[in-house]
This record gives C-alpha cells, sequence and structure tokens, in this order.
C-alpha cells in the first residue's frame, strides 16, 4: 500500500484549489446589473432591479395620437443599473451591457387618508426591459417584455413598432432620456442628443413673438 504523508496530501490540496480557482476566473459570469440569458436566448428577469437607480415615473403615458385609452390607471417606474447610470453622467451614453427596467404598476387614487392626486399600489403589471449587447442584437439595442411571474423572456422581433419608434423619437443612445430629468441635461451638456431628436424639438418650440 502506497502512503502520503500529511504534507504532500496537503500540497495536493493546494494544487487542487489552486486550479479551481484559475478555472473559475477564466470564466466569469456577467457583471451585477449586466443582461443574463438563458440557453435559448431568452433574458432572465432581474429581479434585483428596485435595488437600482431610480430614473423617473410616469402616469398613463402613451405615445400614440389620439385620446388616452380608458380602462385602469397604470405608473411605470425605470431603474438601471448603478454602473450604468455613473457612466452615462461621464460620457452622456450608454455602456454595453446596459439595462434599462421599466417597471408597471397600477395606480390609484382611492386609498388611506388620500383625498387628491394618485399613489401606485401593490398591483404589479408587468416589466419591460431595453437593453444594450451590441455583440448580440441588431443594432446593438434589444427589447423583452415581462409576464407579472418574471419568467424568461424571448427578445421582442425587430419588426416591431417598438425599435422604429426609438431610433426616431429617442433623444439619446436610441432612449428616451427626454423623459428622465436627471438624464437630459447630462445628454445636452455632453453633445449626445440626437440629430432627430433636436430636429422634433426645434419643430415643436413656439414661433418668437413678433
Amino acid at each position: 500500500m502506497i502512503t502520503t504523508s500529511p504534507l504532500a496530501f496537503a500540497r495536493s490540496l493546494a494544487a487542487v484549489a489552486a486550479a479551481s480557482l484559475l478555472c473559475g476566473a477564466a470564466t466569469p459570469g456577467p457583471a451585477p446589473g449586466q443582461p443574463r440569458y438563458d440557453a435559448d436566448g431568452r433574458m432572465l428577469f432581474p429581479a434585483d432591479y428596485r435595488e437600482w437607480v431610480f430614473l423617473s415615473s410616469g402616469l398613463n403615458m402613451s405615445y400614440a395620437p389620439g385620446p388616452a385609452a380608458a380602462g385602469a390607471d397604470m405608473f411605470d417606474n425605470t431603474f438601471v443599473p448603478l454602473a450604468a447610470y455613473r457612466a452615462f453622467l461621464a460620457t452622456g451614453v450608454w455602456p454595453d451591457k446596459t439595462v434599462i427596467l421599466l417597471e408597471n404598476r397600477g395606480g390609484t387614487s382611492q386609498g388611506s387618508i388620500n383625498k387628491h392626486g394618485q399613489f401606485q399600489t401593490t398591483a404589479y403589471m408587468g416589466a419591460e426591459a431595453h437593453v444594450k449587447d451590441t455583440a448580440r442584437f441588431k443594432g446593438g439595442w434589444g427589447f423583452f417584455g415581462f409576464d407579472t411571474d418574471g419568467k424568461p423572456a424571448s427578445e421582442i422581433p425587430h419588426q416591431a413598432v417598438c425599435y422604429a419608434c426609438h431610433e426616431q423619437h429617442a433623444a439619446a443612445d436610441t432612449t428616451f432620456v427626454q423623459f428622465y430629468p436627471t438624464l437630459l441635461p447630462v445628454a445636452t451638456a455632453r453633445g449626445t442628443l440626437s440629430q432627430a431628436y433636436l430636429a422634433e424639438t426645434a419643430a415643436a418650440a413656439p414661433a418668437p413673438a413678433r
């Protein structure tokens, strides 16, 4: 029978542990806040998004002309990871692997001591993600829609109207920075506002008084 001394055995364990660490370091996973996908290319829901930076909120927003659709009121809340937010502050554009998460929640005026205006309820109505992943998506960005169950979501096809709408009307980096009050001044100062948005803004500006 071959025996191994305690010192040799300890050295062997140390070598195995070091090799394991090296193997783990060779294939790092996505950084916190970056998109994650399953084997079928579906995006995994970022369950910690409520710990990200809050950008803005809207009530019953719609980009379609005409009167607002009747029905339940809805707030949308937009969040972005801290690292992406800081990168935008520095450059006026989003870094690769940015995830912008829009959460939809019900709104009501009836509750507790409220007498005027509306507040958000616990009625979670799903979420949408706008993801910058230049190696994965045509045009660099992809859209995903998540149901209330938070299951992995397939990319919305590029024929969908959301892609063209963002390309034609978004203020910066194909994102609706015009609705983010802390970031629109940044894009303005950094000179990253899109030409389409600048033209749209100029056309909508009131004529100077004579």
